[in-house]
């Protein structure tokens, strides 16, 4: 089994120990706590390996997963670390729009603008009544970075950009991740929520990861 193939059984059966710690599942916290943090460590030591060529870009992603990190650890302790999280996510988004802007200017085609515009819009008109007025601020700024975030991996298809589909994939689940987070935690109880928002979250993460160059095999 080739590093590769290594690291994505790791995130994934990590992730999949984290999605069924929940009570409708086996009900096991612990389980979370331990498998939780070791997905996203699998999917950094994944880009830690690609995107040699372009270091830049690689220390932006790299930022921008560590950060992800440290909000997936806050949100081990959903009430007390609910901020804490939102701004780790927050600073990881800008870090990857940083990353994404190395290749193609910010908005350089305007129609993904428009459509994370509309996407982002509608789910914030439908949580919004239900968001507590102390967090409205921080949630409307994480809500902007997102979704300017996922615009700009779009933009990067739309110029034709080396792996940019996946990175457009990527920034679209992320969007439906925190939508389902969102509406579980505002709205109304997602049906087995775990499984919907982790499995789209680190399926993001992991095509954020491999927008990154592969490294260049050398020949013995």
């Amino acid at each position: 089994m080739n590093r590769t193939a290594a690291l994505a059984a790791t995130a994934a059966v990590a992730a999949v120990l984290a999605i069924v710690s929940a009570p409708w599942a086996l009900g096991q916290p612990w389980l979370n706590f331990v498998f939780k943090p070791l997905a996203t460590l699998a999917v950094i030591a994944y880009a830690h390996g690609r995107g040699h060529d372009a270091p830049a870009m690689r220390r932006w992603v790299l930022a921008g997963l560590v950060l992800s990190l440290a909000g997936d650890v806050a949100l081990l302790w959903p009430a007390r670390g609910f901020v804490p999280g939102l701004v780790a996510f927050l600073l990881a988004h800008v870090a990857y729009l940083v990353a994404f802007t190395r290749t193609a200017r910010l908005a350089a085609r305007v129609a993904p603008f428009v459509v994370y515009a509309v996407v982002a819009g509608g789910i914030l008109a439908l949580l919004w009544p239900h968001v507590p007025p102390a967090l409205r601020a921080p949630v409307l700024a994480y809500v902007v970075a997102l979704a300017t975030m996922a615009a700009q991996a779009a933009v990067l298809w739309r110029v034709g950009a080396p792996r940019a589909g996946v990175l457009a994939l990527g920034g679209a689940l992320f969007v439906a991740s925190d939508a389902l987070l969102a509406t579980n935690r505002f709205a109304s109880a997602v049906p087995m929520s775990s499984l919907w928002i982790l499995a789209t979250y680190w399926s993001a993460q992991w095509c954020i990861a491999s927008w990154l160059a592969p490294a260049r095999r050398t020949g013995g």
